[in-house]
C-alpha cells in the first residue's frame, strides 16, 4: 500500500478539507508534540489511525515497501519536484547530491532539533522513525555512501530511533549519535563538527565556507530525509497532486503561542495562513513568527501563502517551518526582548558580532521595553553593524529576527515610550531547552 495523496485538488491548497486530530494531544504524550494535519496526510499518514508510533509492522503496512533506488532515479525525481530541504537554509537536495566529492561518503541525518519553538522533527523521530530511516537509507544507496548516521540531542528521540533500529535488517549501516544541545548546534556544519568532537563537547559552527560536502557528508534534515522516502514511493507524479505549482507537496509546521491547539501540523504547501491559525484555534491574533527564532514577525494577515515564496512575498521565511502566534493578552515587546536575550547568550562566542553585537542589541530592546527613546535607532545600526559579518548565520538570523519585529511592532514600541502597554509579558514564545 502506497502513501495516499492528499484529498485536495492540484496545485489550490487554498481549500483543503477540515483539520483532522492525531490520536491525542500533548498532555496526553508526555515529551511529545500533539501531531494533525490539514488533508489527508503523507508524513505523517498512520498518526491518526489509532497509533502513537508506528513499529516497524504498522510502518510498512501505512506506507508499504520501499522501491530500490540509484542515483539517476533519485535524481530524477528530486529534479521533478524541486525538493528542498526543509531543515531552514531550504537549499535544492538535487544540487547537494551533485555537489558531493571524494568517495568517502556519509548521509547525516540532523535530528538535532534546537530551535525552542519546534517539535516537527521530534515527532518524526519519535513516532515515525522509519519514514526517515528509509529516506536515509535511500539516499545512502544512490549516492554509494557506506554509512548513516543520526545526530540527535533529545533522549527520546534516540531511544525511538534506536528501538527502531532494533526491528530493521539494514540496522548494520546506521549510527545513531547524541550531541550536545545548544541553539547554533542545530545548524549544518556544527552538527558535522560535533559528530567528530564527540557527545561531551558542544556542537559549534565553523566557518562559512567550509562546506560538508566537500568531505563527502551529504547533511539532510529528518523532515527532508522523510520527505525522499515519501517522494520514492509515491514517484513524481503523484508527488505533484498537491501543493503549488513551484513548491510541490506537503511540510510540517510546528504551531503554538496563543493557539488553543498546539502541535505540530502536516499542510500542503500554499495553504494560507488564516487556515491554518482557525483549525489551531487562534483567536484575534496580533502577530506571528515565521521560520522560528531566525525567522521573521508578520502581521496575521489571512491571504499569505504557506510556502517559501509566499511567505518570502510576505517579508516573512518559512525557515523550520514554525508559526508562534502571539494575542492581545501578552506584551508582544516584552515577548521580542526575552527571545533577544536568549538568543544573545546563545552565542557561539567566536567573532566580535557574536559576542559584542547580539547583547548590544538584546540592550537596545530591552531599552525599548523601558520605554527609551531613540533606542530603536540603535536597535537598528546594531542590526546593521552584524549583518553579515559573523562566522557563521546567528547573527544573521538574529539580526532579522529584530528588525522584522521592529517593523511590525511600530505601535507597541510607541505605548512604551508613553508609559508602557499595561500587559504582562505571557511567555508565548518559548526559550530555554527545546527538550
Amino acid at each position: 500500500m502506497s502513501v495516499p495523496t492528499l484529498q485536495t485538488p492540484p496545485h489550490s491548497a487554498n481549500t483543503v478539507p477540515d483539520a483532522q486530530p492525531g490520536p491525542g494531544h500533548s498532555a496526553d504524550i508526555p515529551g511529545h508534540a500533539d501531531a494533525w494535519h490539514i488533508g489527508a496526510p503523507r508524513l505523517l499518514a498512520g498518526l491518526a489511525d489509532g497509533h502513537r508510533s508506528l513499529d516497524a509492522r504498522a510502518h510498512l503496512s501505512t506506507h508499504g515497501p520501499m522501491p530500490a533506488t540509484d542515483l539517476h532515479r533519485l535524481l530524477a525525481h528530486l529534479d521533478a519536484v524541486q525538493l528542498t530541504g526543509r531543515g531552514g537554509a531550504g537549499f535544492p537536495l538535487a544540487t547537494k547530491v551533485r555537489a558531493l566529492r571524494g568517495s568517502d561518503r556519509t548521509v547525516i541525518v540532523n535530528g538535532s532539533e534546537s530551535e525552542p519553538a519546534s517539535r516537527k522533527d521530534r515527532v518524526l523521530l519519535t513516532r515515525s522513525p522509519h519514514l526517515v530511516l528509509d529516506g536515509a537509507l535511500a539516499i545512502a544507496d544512490a549516492i554509494s555512501a557506506r554509512r548513516v548516521q543520526v545526530a540527535v540531542h533529545d533522549p527520546r528521540a534516540e531511544a525511538a530511533v534506536r528501538a527502531a533500529l532494533r526491528e530493521r535488517p539494514d540496522a548494520g549501516r546506521v549510527r545513531v549519535e547524541r550531541l550536545a544541545g545548544g541553539f547554533v548546534s542545530g545548524e549544518a556544519r556544527a552538527v558535522v563538527r560535533g559528530l567528530s568532537a564527540g557527545p561531551s563537547m558542544p556542537a559549534l559552527p565553523p566557518g562559512r565556507r567550509d562546506l560538508p560536502t566537500d568531505s563527502g557528508r551529504l547533511v539532510v534534515n529528518t523532515e527532508t530525509a522523510a520527505q525522499v522516502a515519501v517522494l520514492l514511493r509515491m514517484g513524481w507524479r503523484r508527488y505533484l497532486d498537491t501543493g503549488t505549482r513551484t513548491e510541490p507537496g506537503t511540510t510540517l509546521l510546528t504551531i503554538g503561542g496563543a493557539v488553543a491547539r498546539p502541535g505540530v501540523v502536516e499542510v500542503p504547501l500554499g495553504t494560507r495562513l488564516d487556515i491554518v491559525l482557525r483549525a489551531a484555534g487562534a483567536v484575534n491574533p496580533v502577530a506571528v513568527v515565521t521560520g522560528g527564532y531566525h525567522g521573521s514577525w508578520l502581521l496575521p494577515i489571512g491571504a499569505i501563502e504557506l510556502s517559501r515564496t509566499g511567505l518570502a512575498a510576505a517579508g516573512g521565511v518559512l525557515g523550520a517551518g514554525v508559526l508562534m502566534v502571539l494575542d492581545s493578552h501578552t506584551c508582544a515587546l516584552g515577548e521580542l526582548s526575552r527571545v533577544t536575550g536568549w538568543l544573545a547568550a546563545q552565542s557561539a562566542q567566536q567573532c566580535g558580532p557574536c559576542m559584542f553585537g547580539l547583547p548590544a542589541l538584546a540592550g537596545d530592546v530591552a531599552a525599548l521595553l523601558a520605554g527609551t527613546p531613540h533606542a530603536a535607532d540603535g536597535a537598528f545600526a546594531h542590526v546593521h553593524a552584524v549583518t553579515g559579518r559573523g562566522a557563521c548565520a546567528h547573527p544573521d538570523g538574529t539580526a532579522r529576527f529584530v528588525s522584522s519585529a521592529l517593523h511590525v511592532l511600530q505601535d507597541e514600541v510607541d505605548a512604551h515610550r508613553r508609559g508602557g502597554c499595561g500587559r504582562p509579558t505571557l511567555g508565548q514564545l518559548p526559550v530555554g531547552d527545546p527538550r
